[in-house]
């Protein structure tokens, strides 16, 4: 197994050679592969040249060259990076991925770590990681660290970064080769997925202890906008066999214009996979903001929230958790799997309560409402409960009903 290192080597070769050597000095192999379009003799010859690559994604590199669309040549390199690191990947000759560069190179191996799973050692080195990652990252597992100084040249500065950064995939790259070797150890109960929000932090801690019980792992994602697209992606991915959608939120921020917007296609990977799924409605009272100066004006005179420093939450209205209701109504309907929709009448926040400052009963109603007439007539289960979400009662027996939903898929 080796390291691959992939990079424009037609402006930075000499940082590469310096990396790989260093790679190779540590006991690991090392896989070249040049994402570089500018012609020109390279100062490293790669094991999968420029011409591999484009081909790789569908191009000529020639005809990049003399088409002179950078935008057109880093798309083309970097579908073509994605295919060589898949291949190497499903051939067992990877044991992780280091790329350094800016703004280009780095999507280019961000697309390329993009394509490999969970658990792969990926490091990217680049200019951009100082500012907003989101665009690199993704919902992959990459490592990324700041390189201080441009990747122009090993220099003072920068050979201690690129230094870490050999020293960094090395290491993790032996600890991934000896996990290859050894196989699977320890934990191999199936797996459950489910969301948490610090609001609705009770009710997925009851659930998790009660499905523990049951014999699942529980791996809990923060419902931030990033925490629910990894969600997605790892469900429809394969890799659970139960979804305990307890916490909705993101789908306000995504109607709204929140932070916290994971998307149009939130709450729809279960469904179309037909993976066994409880969900409700938590934390649909709010739309996430940062500090209450970023507020949009267009929102100075709704019920506001400083929550910490950092965010601001917004009350959601009649109207808008009425349309909430109908989205997720439609999303559950539309599922393939079995399905079940639990309704919390007490509150859907640790806010949402008698004397909490969302509380808002016509605002719930409307919610609830929306979504019952969504799924009415269809397959979707539905439980309703005068109970607040964050109560134990109601937890548990979310849990268990995901429980008896899987159970009886593998029956």
């Amino acid at each position: 197994m080796a390291v691959l290192l992939l990079g424009t080597l037609d402006t930075k070769g000499a940082e590469y050679a310096y990396v790989r050597d260093l790679i190779t000095a540590a006991g690991q192999e090392v896989v070249l592969v040049d994402t570089g379009v500018m012609a020109g003799a390279r100062a490293l010859v790669p094991d999968v040249a420029a011409e591999e690559v484009a081909e790789a994604g569908g191009e000529s590199l020639e005809r990049l060259r003399s088409a002179g669309d950078r935008g057109a040549a880093l798309r083309a390199m970097a579908a073509g990076a994605a295919r060589i690191a898949r291949d190497l990947h499903e051939q067992g000759r990877l044991s992780g991925v280091l790329a350094l560069g800016g703004s280009g190179g780095s999507s280019i191996a961000a697309a390329a770590m993009a394509a490999l799973p969970v658990g792969l050692p990926k490091l990217l080195v680049s200019t951009m990681a100082s500012g907003d990652v989101s665009a690199y990252v993704g919902q992959s597992d990459v490592t990324l660290m700041y390189s201080v100084v441009d990747v122009a040249g090993v220099n003072s500065i920068s050979r201690q970064i690129l230094g870490n950064a050999a020293a960094a995939i090395a290491g993790m790259a032996a600890a991934y080769d000896a996990r290859s070797r050894t196989g699977p150890t320890g934990d191999d109960r199936p797996l459950v997925a489910a969301t948490m929000f610090g609001v609705t932090t009770h009710a997925v801690d009851a659930a998790r202890a009660r499905l523990e019980e049951l014999g699942y792992e529980v791996i809990v994602f923060h419902a931030t906008g990033s925490g629910g697209r990894a969600m997605e992606a790892l469900i429809a991915s394969g890799y659970f066999a139960g979804v305990l959608d307890l916490t909705t939120t993101e789908l306000a921020d995504d109607l709204v214009g929140g932070v916290l917007s994971a998307g149009p296609d939130r709450l729809t990977a279960a469904g179309a996979a037909g993976v066994p799924q409880v969900v409700s409605l938590g934390a649909l009272d709010m739309v996430n903001f940062g500090p209450m100066e970023t507020v949009p004006d267009r929102f100075r005179d709704r019920n506001l929230l400083v929550h910490n420093p950092t965010v601001t939450l917004m009350r959601t209205t009649p109207e808008e958790n009425a349309e909430l209701g109908r989205r997720i109504g439609a999303k559950l309907a539309a599922a393939s799997g079995p399905t079940a929709l639990f309704v919390p009448r007490g509150g859907v926040s640790a806010v949402d309560v008698p004397g909490g400052p969302f509380h808002d009963p016509a605002a719930d109603a409307a919610c609830f409402d929306a979504v019952l007439a969504a799924v009415a007539g269809g397959d979707v289960q539905v439980v309703e409960s005068a109970d607040d979400i964050n109560k134990p009662a109601f937890a548990v027996a979310a849990a268990e009903r995901l429980h008896e939903l899987i159970q009886k898929g593998t029956a």
